[in-house]
């Protein structure tokens, strides 16, 4: 968890005062000078109002330039952003022709697939040659290749659940399938710092939602106990099923999920759970199955399993694994599956080819080789940040892992700083994360080398001092304090 110095909570709550106000002023003034012009709406309301439109203008546009880089490079170890400027005080943005090579900590390529690969590349460009770049279809229609089929059953085989299917979105496996699971009558138990995706299929659902505290089973005990004894709201019918919605890793905090605690509560309350891996399949576990390969949870405790292949497979789009009756089911009922164009054919087959990779079933062993060195490549990184006084929250074999920057200034600073030395971040700043938690997150792969990430942690630590992000005291100052003590 996050833990927020008093100070730090201060000044960052000052910035955004001095922010708003600021902003407010200027936007007071600009409509007296706006006044006289005439107002060509031609009787429509403006469609972009209220605080979201102040907070893109006088706030997010200030520091547009560290988001949303363009890239000109397939995004592995290092990565070419392209250069842009503005002649508009970062109204807008142009691009250049130029590119900066950079060490790449921003993109979740966890498994180094996401480049070219020995294995992988050559059978992906004859799946495209053989296929098409789309289906041009619907899975119900013509949509489904063979293609589809041996991914489906090859997922379903490597997280070890009976069924899988497949969707050509991550984001649309979260927000589409749960309203096809849940509806009026049901609760859905959500952890606190659960996905947008999850957030919004939830929403989408009609069902009735509840919140727990984040990666606290008992705190999930509580809930559950309070809501099975009052029932449905008015009514107070039982529910006609519940399900809690958890993540393997959250993905803004870099800390994995309790699965095994959760899955007991979830147990005593005859609860089904909710899994989504995202960020953990494929990245954590001895064989890269995920959370509950690296906690030892079976994977039948877990009722429904999602994922995405757009982290450590290299490719994109999701699945959902779980019994034969609920892939059947979603297969008649899904709007993602009976209304949406299928996942592209070469995209397919990177993602049969990575997972073959990682089961050794490509006749090497590179598999295994990536999957040890993500995880010492993230353990490496991350005790090295926190010896240089770093707050960096997750917890140790994710791969994701955040420095908290909290003060708004800070974010372009840092983000502009390491640019500038030729590290590449990817700094979150609210909505994504809470108003006063901002954070720059690092994503760290299998194709990095030792001397990436020295380089990074040497890059990183100049630019923490310059900025002042170094928040807890480093570990030599430590043992330095305790010496003149004693």
């Amino acid at each position: 968890m996050v833990r927020l110095p008093y100070l730090t909570a201060l000044t960052t709550l000052f910035s955004y005062g001095l922010l708003f106000a600021f902003g407010q002023i200027r936007d007071f003034f600009r409509k007296i000078l706006d006044w006289p012009k005439p107002k060509d709406l031609k009787g429509y309301a403006p469609i972009c109002l209220g605080l979201e439109d102040f907070y893109t203008r006088r706030l997010y546009l200030r520091i547009q330039d560290c988001f949303g880089r363009p890239i000109a490079s397939a995004p592995d170890s290092k990565i070419d952003v392209v250069e842009r400027f503005s002649t508009d005080n970062n109204k807008t943005l142009q691009r250049t022709t130029n590119t900066t090579s950079c060490i790449n900590l921003g993109s979740y390529n966890y498994l180094g697939f996401a480049a070219a690969d020995e294995y992988c590349t050559p059978l992906v460009i004859e799946s495209l040659k053989k296929y098409s770049p789309s289906t041009c279809s619907v899975r119900v229609d013509g949509g489904t290749t063979k293609l589809h089929a041996e991914a489906e059953e090859l997922v379903a085989r490597f997280v070890g659940k009976p069924a899988a299917i497949t969707f050509g979105m991550g984001y649309v496996t979260n927000s589409a399938i749960i309203p096809v699971l849940m509806g009026k009558g049901g609760l859905i138990i959500s952890d606190t710092l659960n996905h947008n995706s999850i957030v919004n299929g939830a929403r989408a659902s009609g069902a009735t939602i509840r919140v727990f505290q984040h990666n606290s089973p008992s705190h999930l005990e509580e809930v559950l106990r309070e809501q099975i004894a009052e029932g449905q709201p008015r009514t107070h019918r039982p529910w006609k099923k519940i399900i809690v919605v958890v993540e393997g890793i959250y993905s803004m905090e870099g800390e994995l999920c309790n699965l095994p605690e959760i899955i007991a509560v979830c147990k005593k309350y005859k609860a089904y759970t909710y899994l989504d891996e995202a960020h953990s399949i494929g990245a954590i576990g001895k064989t890269g199955r995920g959370v509950c390969e690296l906690l030892g949870v079976d994977p039948a405790d877990v009722d429904i399993m999602m994922g995405t292949f757009t982290k450590s497979f290299g490719s994109c789009g999701g699945y959902i694994a779980a019994s034969k009756e609920i892939i059947q089911y979603l297969k008649y009922t899904c709007p993602a599956h009976i209304y949406a164009t299928s996942m592209s054919p070469p995209a397919v087959q990177q993602v049969i080819s990575s997972i073959k990779v990682i089961l050794g079933e490509d006749g090497s062993n590179r598999g295994a080789l990536k999957l040890s060195r993500i995880r010492e490549n993230s353990n490496f990184f991350r005790s090295e940040l926190k010896k240089m006084g770093f707050e960096v929250l997750g917890d140790n074999d994710s791969p994701v892992m955040p420095i908290m920057l909290y003060n708004p200034a800070k974010i372009p600073a840092f983000s502009r700083e390491c640019l500038r030395q030729n590290v590449a971040i990817v700094t979150v700043a609210f909505p994504a994360t809470p108003l006063l938690l901002a954070r720059a997150r690092i994503c760290i792969s299998a194709s990095h080398t030792r001397e990436d990430l020295i380089k990074s942690l040497e890059v990183i630590s100049r630019v923490g001092d310059l900025v002042g992000i170094k928040y807890f005291p480093v570990e030599n100052e430590k043992a330095q304090a305790m010496k003149k003590v004693d």
